[in-house]
């Protein structure tokens, strides 16, 4: 494994972490705008990656918008804003999130702690605290730690989510000219009863 870097946020920043998020979809969605992140905390202007996750509240909870990046040229800030805002546009999941689904929306962010690139995923990688990243032939597929603890898969499972999600043949991961980058990853969502953002 090689090559990280290291950002840990406190819940206070998290919690405006998925704030910013929010505001950042809101803008988006009901004016077309980029909100800016205005006067950053502290951890903000750290240059890291972030992610962030929309899915619906009603019926079955299906996902809405995906999006993000493990590595981040440009400031937390604005990472999060741009992820929030490819993530509620079309490009994500098909459909752009229309106004009137803005009070049913589940948001949340994940904050890049740090990522490795690694050689032997199945060895490597921990399920509950690695997300994982697969790159090949130009196409890109990840998803958050949580994931595969929220759906009962294994790691091999994780690693083929992953690969398909990138529109990747499912075992693109074992192929040697694929790289498989693990991140670490603070998770902060939105509590489902409307109450105070949880870290996961």
């Amino acid at each position: 494994m090689s090559e990280a870097q290291t950002v840990r946020l406190s819940y206070d920043d998290g919690s405006r972490a998925v704030e910013l998020a929010r505001e950042s979809v809101e803008s988006y969605v009901l004016h077309g705008q980029r909100e800016q992140p205005g006067s950053m905390r502290d951890a903000f202007y750290a240059r890291t990656g972030a992610f962030v996750r929309i899915q619906s509240t009603r019926g079955r909870g299906r996902l809405r918008g995906c999006a993000g990046a493990y590595r981040g040229k440009d400031q937390l800030g604005h990472a999060i804003v741009d992820a929030a805002i490819q993530a509620a546009s079309g490009d994500s999941c098909g459909s752009e999130i229309e106004p009137p689904e803005l009070p049913n929306l589940n948001i949340s962010v994940c904050i890049v702690c740090n990522h490795v690139l690694t050689n032997d995923p199945v060895a490597d990688l921990e399920l509950g605290t690695h997300g994982v990243a697969i790159d090949k032939d130009g196409s890109h597929g990840w998803l958050y730690p949580t994931i595969p603890v929220e759906n009962g898969w294994s790691k091999e499972q994780f690693l083929t989510h992953a690969c398909r999600k990138g529109g990747l043949p499912p075992l693109a991961w074992q192929d040697e000219d694929a790289m498989v980058t693990l991140f670490e990853g603070q998770v902060f969502r939105e509590r489902s009863d409307g109450g105070s953002v949880e870290e996961l």
